[in-house]
């Protein structure tokens, strides 16, 4: 296995393949309700929702660094944190496919990486592996955290 299928197989084993650490960032949103991902443990804390765009922005950022993609293509206004605080439905379907669409890009984007990329400096003294690596820790971090809120949730 070379350097790329290895990025790659550590991309999907913490967005959506199952792998021996547990649940991944989808699964980890697999069946909430809106009412579900809107829950806050404390008012000034995130919720599900708001995790899920968060990493979806960071998918799409570590995208636009890999492809030389202008700052500012985001699909919504803002960076890194977007407030969601009612329930809506239809709004938490277009954030999964957000995220999802945003998954997709940042896996084609590091399938098409020349190998001899992996150690160019991508800002922030990030080399690429390093910054691929990172996004991949960062969907586990996430889904951790997603599994922790889920627990917390009061019952009923």
């Amino acid at each position: 296995m070379n350097a790329i299928d290895l990025l790659l197989l550590q991309l999907e084993q913490a967005y959506n393949r199952k792998s021996w650490h547990g649940t991944n960032l989808r699964g980890s949103i697999r069946g909430l309700t809106a009412e579900h991902v809107v829950w806050r443990p404390q008012p000034d804390r995130h919720n599900i929702q708001e995790i899920t765009v968060h990493a979806a922005y960071w998918k799409y950022t570590v995208t636009r660094r890999l492809t030389g993609e202008k700052h500012g293509s985001f699909v919504l206004k803002g960076s890194n944190w977007f407030a969601r605080q009612t329930p809506d439905a239809a709004a938490w379907r277009a954030d999964q496919r957000l995220l999802e669409e945003c998954h997709v890009r940042l896996r084609a984007s590091v399938a098409a990486l020349p190998a001899r990329r992996l150690g160019e400096q991508v800002g922030q003294g990030l080399s690429v592996a390093s910054l691929v690596s990172g996004i991949v820790a960062h969907d586990l971090y996430h889904a951790g955290q997603i599994q922790l809120l889920k627990r917390l949730m009061p019952a009923g």
